[in-house]
């Protein structure tokens, strides 16, 4: 098996696999009680909690395509528990986004609050967005892909963000001070296209540079 091979059998674990990698304290209940709105049993949230936690730590230290396997390691917990909570790489990385999409939304209104000219307020708002999206190596075009795809877990997670950019966006825009007849969605895509290519350069990127060719195009002369 090669070394891609056992990438993929790490995220696409067949049925079998899970259920011969399960632990003492999964089971039936636990899926029933993670499907249901009642609140995980207390070993289940203990479970769950380990496993983000870790998966904080070991994507900051090798990017979201590391090993959940690992993880689940590190965690103290069998594969079987974290597959049970996590399915699929894509969730792990969606419930790490719930901070994100926190911290991106207050950003949002931070900068609507300090009333800086459009450019300035533009330029400090993408830079604060990129940091968040990118404090995860490989996170950003994971969220690049959802963004436009309702079926992926994080697209939710995605559209709070846009969200949050369509605030400042249209503030600016109810002031006259954008171009006519600009995307806000247009414009989210183009500031994650500049996250992308930042977080997978081999090189330190400014991405400063990229941006204000982003705000130029935008902002009213």
């Amino acid at each position: 098996m090669t070394p891609a091979d056992t990438g993929k059998a790490t995220l696409d674990p067949s049925p079998e696999t899970v259920a011969a990698q399960g632990d003492s304290a999964d089971g039936p209940a636990q899926d029933a009680a993670e499907k249901s709105p009642r609140p995980m049993r207390a070993d289940a949230r203990r479970n769950y909690d380990k496993i983000l936690a870790t998966a904080r730590i070991v994507f900051t230290e090798r990017g979201t395509d590391s090993s959940l396997d690992e993880i689940a390691k590190r965690a103290g917990v069998g594969p079987g528990t974290l597959y049970r909570h996590f399915p699929t790489r894509e969730a792990l990385v969606d419930a790490l986004m719930q901070d994100w999409t926190d911290r991106v939304a207050a950003d949002a209104d931070a900068a609507i609050a300090t009333g800086l000219p459009a450019r300035e307020m533009l330029l400090g708002w993408f830079e604060h967005f990129i940091d968040h999206i990118t404090l995860h190596r490989g996170a950003a075009s994971k969220i690049c892909a959802a963004m436009d795809d309702p079926a992926s877990p994080m697209y939710r997670k995605c559209r709070v963000m846009s969200d949050a950019n369509r605030r400042v966006i249209d503030h600016l825009d109810e002031d006259g001070e954008l171009r006519p007849g600009i995307d806000a969605a247009n414009v989210m895509r183009l500031v994650s296209g500049v996250a992308s290519v930042a977080d997978t350069s081999h090189t330190e990127l400014d991405v400063r540079p990229m941006l204000e060719v982003v705000v130029d195009g935008i902002v009213r002369d």
